[in-house]
Formats: C-alpha cells, structure tokens, sequence
C-alpha cells in the first residue's frame, strides 16, 4: 500500500475520503505508473473554483499535516516528476500545492514553515532526556512529579467504548483553551470527529487525557502510524495552566512513544518555541505555487500577499501564545 509506504497518515485513503465528503471537492485522482504497469505513485488532487479562478490542489489541504503524492520514498523523483508533467496539461490557472515536504516542492516557494521531529530510534524516555539541558530535565520530571503529589494524577488513553466522550472533552477543553473563540480546528469538528473513528478501527488513533482528581485537565490528540507518532491537536484546562498540564501531557506522550518502540515523535506542522525544546531536527514544510497564463500569474501574486499577510497573523498568534503558556497549540496552524 502506497501510503504505508510513505509512513504519512494524511496520505491514507481513509484521510481523502473522509476528506472529500466533508469538503465537497472535485477529485482529480493521477497514478503513475512504471514499465511494467506497477502503480508508484498517487497524486490526490482537487479542483477547485475562487470565482473564475480555476484551482488545482491537493486533496486533504486545510486539515492536512503533510500533503504531496503517495509513494515510497523511492520513488519520490518519479512522482514528483508525474506532478510537473500533469501540471502542463490539466485545464488550470493556478496550482497551490500546501505543507508539502521539501522533496515534493514542484513550483515557486511562497511560505515555509517548521515540522519538528524528535528522533528516538530505540532511546528510551530517560536517555532522550540526557541529551536536553539539566534545566529541560529538572522540569520534565519535576512538574509531573509535583502534579502527582498534590493530585490523584492519571494519564489515560481513550478506547473505542469512550470514544465520543473522550472526543466532546478534546473539544471542549480546546476551546476553553482559546477562551471560547472559535479556532479552525473547531470549526471542523465534524470532520475530525468523522476520521477519529475511523482511525480508531483501524489501529492509528492516539487520544490521550490526563485527569487530576478524576477530572480532565488536558487531552492529546494524535495519530501513530507506520514507525511514527504524530502530535496533532491538545486542548486544556487554563485553570490548571500555572501546573502545566500541557507541558506534562506531552511529555508522557513521548515517553509512551519510546516505550512503544516508535522511531520518531511527529510535532507536525508549526514552528512554536516549545516544539524546539523536545524536537531533533526540523525537515521543515513548504507552500508552492505555479501559474498558468496571464490569468494565472495575477491570481498567483495576489494569493502570495494574502499568505504573507495570513504568516504575519499565524507569528502574531503563536507569540501571544507562547508568552501565555509554554505548551498548546496555535489557533491558526491549519
């Protein structure tokens, strides 16, 4: 299966189709093909239409962590390759192609944003530890512990019976965590919810709620797939802020990683500080845009003011939200 191979859970079928339904978008569906007639390659693109603006995308952008053609990572040049020959031939005047991995970038660069990784291949939660400052550890093993003596503390991961419960207080405990406002992750609510429970039957759904007293303070949304963890989404409680519940919260998720025999802890996309004290490296993600005609290239150039305008607003919010806090999630990631 291609996206196995890609180790990429935003390259699932079951992502585009939920995906699809929830968007109501035109698919344009592309496979490549070698010699001998063995699929390498899906490019899973949309059509789509900002007034006489005719648009080529990838399936599964806005929710989408990390987009671009499902293939093995062998096979990466060939698609990539597929990618410019369809662009040359597909009926459009602009192709956007957003959070793509720098081996999938086909076109001009309008934005680049992080997409931190911690490497654990085999450490355990203690020597990924030793390789962080005295001052990071002291704290990773100091707020849990000070948690756990004033608190009856519980870390528990949510199943298929507590499900939708466990899914009402991700939300609920998000929005709290954005003093009600609503947040591009909780206007898709519905999508979320719909490929939550897909992903809970097939093995790849990582909810985790931490409860002080019985009563949650966080949750955890994530996904583990392939060799990887990915974090996604959290939600928490601002009264328990000055605990940082979050910073704990995520913590254990990559201690669970480790002790689990994952290969690597996904921060997805985003560049906010606190990523940095856990993450290795950052492969980093890129916004490509390539225009067809005169039409095209003014429609290109004024969606390229508009994304720098939106990047000023994103850097705004996540500096807001890091002096608030040193852990959460920005509002406007994705």
């Amino acid at each position: 299966m291609l996206a196995a191979a890609s180790g990429n859970v935003f390259a699932t079928p079951e992502w585009h189709e939920q995906w699809l339904a929830w968007a109501g978008a035109e698919p344009l569906l592309h496979g490549l093909r070698d010699e001998s007639g063995v699929l390498r390659a899906v490019l899973p693109l949309v059509r789509e239409r900002i007034g006489p603006i005719r648009l080529l995308r990838y399936s599964g952008h806005g929710p989408g962590d990390e987009n671009g053609p499902v293939c093995a990572p062998a096979d990466r040049e060939s698609a990539v390759a597929g990618v410019q020959e369809l662009l040359g031939r597909a009926g459009h005047h602009v192709f956007i192609g957003e959070q793509l991995p720098q081996w999938a970038a086909a076109g001009r660069v309008l934005t680049r944003e992080g997409s931190p990784v911690v490497r654990i291949d085999g450490q355990s939660w203690d020597e990924l530890l030793a390789a962080r400052s005295r001052n990071f550890r002291d704290q990773a093993r100091r707020r849990e512990r000070k948690l756990g003596r004033e608190h009856d503390l519980q870390f528990r991961l949510s199943d298929g019976d507590h499900l939708d419960v466990d899914l009402a207080t991700l939300f609920r405990l998000h929005r709290a965590r954005w003093g009600g406002d609503q947040t591009s992750f909780s206007r898709r609510e519905a999508f979320y919810r719909g490929f939550a429970a897909v992903a809970q039957e097939r093995g790849w759904l990582r909810l985790w709620l931490i409860e002080l007293d019985g009563v949650p303070a966080a949750a955890w949304l994530g996904f583990r797939y392939g060799n990887s963890d990915s974090y996604y989404q959290l939600g928490r409680d601002p009264a328990w802020d000055s605990a940082s519940v979050g910073f704990v919260l995520l913590a254990h998720t990559i201690r669970e990683a480790a002790a689990d025999g994952r290969h690597e802890y996904r921060f997805l996309r985003g560049d906010e500080s606190y990523k940095y004290r856990f993450a290795d490296e950052d492969p980093g993600l890129v916004t490509v845009g390539v225009a067809r005609g005169p039409v095209g290239a003014v429609a290109l150039t004024a969606a390229v003011g508009l994304r720098a305008a939106r990047q000023r607003a994103r850097q705004t919010t996540a500096a807001i939200s890091a002096a608030r806090s040193s852990s959460g999630r920005s509002a406007s990631s994705r």
